[in-house]
This record gives C-alpha cells, structure tokens and sequence, in this order.
C-alpha cells in the first residue's frame, strides 16, 4: 500500500466516525421522537372522559336528507360542577352538576362554514322525558315550564341531548362537555386570551372583581368574564352568553394560530389541558375520532364560524326568565335543511376571527321583540344572504354592546 493511498484512508476514517456519529443521532432522534408521540398520544387519550350515551336516546329525529353529504351537529355543554377539585369556584353550597352554557354547532355538509347557537339557561321549555344510565325513566315536567338547565341537573349530558332533539327536531351527532376548571387551564396554555370589560364590575356576592380596560385574561380571571351575570351586562344570562361567543371566537382565533401551533410546548399543554377537561360520546372518544373531526374543518375559514343566540323573548310571568320565539323555529328549519343563518339572523352572529371589542363583536340588535319580525315571509329573498358588517358599529350596536358587557 502506497504512502498516499495509506493517507487517504486515514483522511476517510474520520470522515466516516462522523456520518456514524450523525445516523445514530438521527436513529435515536427518531425513536426518541416515536417515543414521545406515542407517549404524548397515550397519554391525551387516557385524559378523555367518554359516556356512552346511545341506549339513553329514544324517539331521536331522522338525520335531514340535504344531499352532498351530511352536515354535523355537535351539542356543547359547559359544566358547572361543585365536586371537582377547584370548581366550587363561586362558594356555592351544594354538589350536584349543572350546565350554565350550552351551544349547538352546525356544521354545513359541504364543510364551508359553520355556526353555533347558544340555548340559554334561564330559557323556560316543556322539559321532556328521559332516561338514566341504568335505563330507567327520568320524568320530563309535562305542560309545566322549567329552565333549560334544568334537564342537566336531572340525567346529565344525555338529558340535555334529548331535550335538544326533542324541542328542536334535530339530530345530535356528538356532544361535548367542558368542566370549568379544565377551562381555565386551556385559557393559561395559549397564554391568555384577550377580553374587554366596558366598566368595572365588582360582584362581591360571587366573589367576582374585574377592572375595566382591554387585556390579557388568564385563568380565574378569564373564568369570571365568562361567568359573571351581574354589575357588567343589563340582561344577566344573555349579556353573558354574548361574552362567551366573543370569548370562545377569540380563543379559537388563538388557538389556531401560529403563535400556538409553532411552539410544541404550548400546544402540547394546551392539548392536555383540553383533553382533561374533556367529557365525549363514545362515537367521539379517542384522539383519532377528535383528529378525524378537526379535518372537517379543513376548509372552514375562522370568519366562516358564527356564533349566536337562539330567538327569544321576556317570559311575561317571571322577568328574570325568557322563552324562544317564534323565530328559533325558523332557525331550527334551516339548521335542518343545511341552510345558511341569513341576514336577519346573522346580525345577532360573531364572527370567529374576529376581536374582542371589533365593529361586528356587539352582536347586533337584541333578540326581544322578535315575534314581530318572525311574523315576516321566511321566503323573503333578503333573508338568503348574510350582509357582511360595516367597518364602524352603529348607535343601534353599541348600545347592544353596553347592553352585553362588551366594549365596541
């Protein structure tokens, strides 16, 4: 062997303990990394809470045959319950479990948009039967008017799903609840979201304070904004549904951003977060099924999701209380039929993408009075299309704003 070739395998030697050195980094990487996945995935799987609810359903609604696919109804139950470790969070006495927001999301079968309306809990309906876990018959309240809650208090989530099919002919694909206190950890794992009190409210009877101003909002803070009746809105469980719908649109704007997405920490703990808040239907029980499920909404841009309140109205016996009008019948038809809001109802909507705070976040006109406007042809062509809203809120919005809680 020549003294050149002798030199350029020595050269070579290092070469190679280098390309070594770097596939079993990458090897390691890479299993390290499968590791960690599998771990991760485990783990935000074991943090479901899944019910099934099928044998609790009966004289369920005929799914709507809107051709081109099928659109998606996802009832939303916020869960106000006392056992849980740190959701007492009001001092409340007494244990039980009671749902003080709910939300039915529709999804459009040909996933282009979609929205959510919130059914309020003072809402007072004809609450109908059904069933407990072990089958047995939970009594609906006949000609007698209960608060909408009330159905959640009396057989949980499964009560609540078949009080909404019952009422509004609407099938129920899947159902979610969320606890409070898994909520303020989702708030603290993007950091925050970003809320708007019009006026300071000092609530000491619920041992709520908020400062006035735009802000950040974490945790306890962010909880009480979405919770408080009292001292920030004129109309107690409706101004603070407003909230919510502002709130839950600028977290999922959050959520969804890059900000979150780009950084793994973040949205590992915000995944945790949400998945041990978490309460599903079997059908929807695993971190594939809910990753099959955000696919759907591939193609759904923030601005297409609104968010709004059923038609309602003061219920003349009891001040404090209201019934939907006649106009949610004709929000439950289109919601059947896979049709769009429309104008008149989209003026009550909040945009996903938009701010807290921005032109369109003061959610329009309020819904009472709106027998007069149900009594309306719904063939009105005007009806068919959304307006988009103007770069400036009008008198009309702002005072519905203020009205609400929120800033404009």
């Amino acid at each position: 062997m020549t003294d050149a070739t002798a030199k350029h395998r020595a050269a070579d030697r290092p070469r190679h303990h280098v390309l070594r050195a770097f596939g079993y980094l990458a090897l390691v990487l890479s299993v390290g990394m499968g590791l960690f996945v599998a771990y991760t995935y485990r783990t935000l799987n074991d943090n479901l809470t899944v019910i099934d609810a099928s044998q609790q359903l009966f004289d369920r609604p005929d799914k709507a045959d809107v051709g081109g696919g099928e659109p998606l109804n996802i009832l939303v139950m916020g869960s106000d319950s006392r056992e849980g470790a740190g959701n007492n969070i009001d001092g409340l006495a007494g244990g039980g479990q009671r749902s003080d927001t709910t939300i039915l999301l529709h999804v459009s079968a040909d996933r282009e948009s979609a929205y959510g309306v919130s059914l309020p809990r003072d809402a007072m309906v004809r609450r109908p039967d059904c069933k407990d876990a072990d089958g047995g018959t939970i009594p609906g309240s006949g000609d007698q008017l209960v608060m909408w809650n009330e159905a959640f208090s009396a057989g949980g989530p499964a009560c609540t799903v078949q009080q909404t099919e019952q009422l509004t002919g609407i099938r129920v694909d899947h159902f979610v609840v969320v606890d409070f206190s898994g909520f303020k950890d989702m708030v603290d794992a993007i950091n925050g979201v970003e809320i708007c009190v019009p006026e300071e409210v000092d609530d000491r009877a619920h041992g709520i304070h908020l400062e006035a101003g735009r802000r950040t909002a974490t945790g306890q803070e962010a909880l009480n904004y979405v919770r408080v009746r009292h001292g920030i809105s004129e109309n107690g469980d409706i101004g603070r549904m407003k909230r919510q719908q502002v709130f839950i649109a600028a977290m999922v704007k959050k959520a969804s951003s890059m900000e979150t997405l780009a950084n793994p920490a973040r949205l590992t703990g915000f995944l945790r977060a949400t998945t041990r808040s978490l309460t599903l239907d079997e059908r929807l029980g695993t971190m594939k099924k809910l990753y099959e499920l955000s696919r759907e909404f591939d193609h759904i841009r923030l601005d297409d999701i609104r968010f709004l309140t059923v038609p309602w109205k003061w219920w003349p016996e009891d001040p404090n209380r209201l019934i939907w009008t006649d106009r949610a019948d004709r929000l439950w038809e289109r919601m059947r039929e896979d049709r769009p809001l429309g104008r008149r109802l989209s003026t009550d909507a909040v945009s996903a993408g938009q701010q807290p705070g921005s032109s369109d976040a003061s959610d329009g006109p309020s819904n009472e009075g709106g027998d007069e406007a149900s009594e309306e042809s719904s063939d009105d062509p005007s009806d068919e299309a959304s307006e988009a809203p103007a770069d400036e809120p009008t008198e009309e919005q702002r005072a519905a704003a203020d009205e609400n809680g929120l800033c404009t």
